[in-house]
């Protein structure tokens, strides 16, 4: 901040104006900061509340969501259960169920704001033997779904199924 009494420069000056560009610029790349890890203000964060962070990265579509998540046991940190006001911190190691699936998933910036899906993304990484695993968990879904017909049988169809189930009683 200039001093009241400092004789202030000349705006038709070309070096001023250059000066007072180049410090509004830096102004608007401190408020336009949205990258993964910064804070409501800006500032790098070390810790954040699980919850936050799991609805920040998008694994629950609400905190209250994610808090009964974590309650009912469906989170896990570096193998425990955890409470709600758990402080996450970059490099642990997390395991979240969603349904079917499994995923062990690594910290890698911290967030309490919900952003875009790409930036939720770069939040975390999930592990080769999670991603091998749900994989595999998946293609047994699929297979066990193959043995389900597309649509129920006929009159026709099961007059036939019953007519087979007879001639092994027999």
């Amino acid at each position: 901040m200039p001093r009241p009494d400092a004789p202030r420069p000349d705006p038709s000056d070309d070096a001023w104006r250059e000066a007072e560009e180049a410090a509004s610029a830096e102004d608007d790349e401190d408020d336009a900061d949205t990258s993964p890890g910064s804070g409501r203000n800006g500032a790098p964060q070390e810790r954040v509340r699980i919850d936050k962070w799991l609805w920040a990265a998008r694994f629950y579509r609400t905190r209250s969501l994610a808090k009964e998540a974590i309650e009912g046991g469906k989170v896990h940190c570096d193998g425990q259960r955890v409470k709600v006001s758990k402080e996450v911190k970059v490099g642990m190691l997390l395991e979240v169920r969603q349904g079917f699936d499994e995923k062990t998933v690594r910290v890698r910036a911290l967030s309490e704001v919900r952003g875009p899906a790409s930036v939720a993304q770069q939040l975390y990484e999930e592990t080769p033997e999670s991603l091998a695993a749900r994989e595999q968990l998946q293609a047994n879904r699929r297979a066990q779904n193959l043995a389900h017909p597309d649509q129920r049988p006929s009159k026709k169809d099961r007059r036939q199924i019953h007519r087979f189930k007879d001639s092994w009683d027999k």
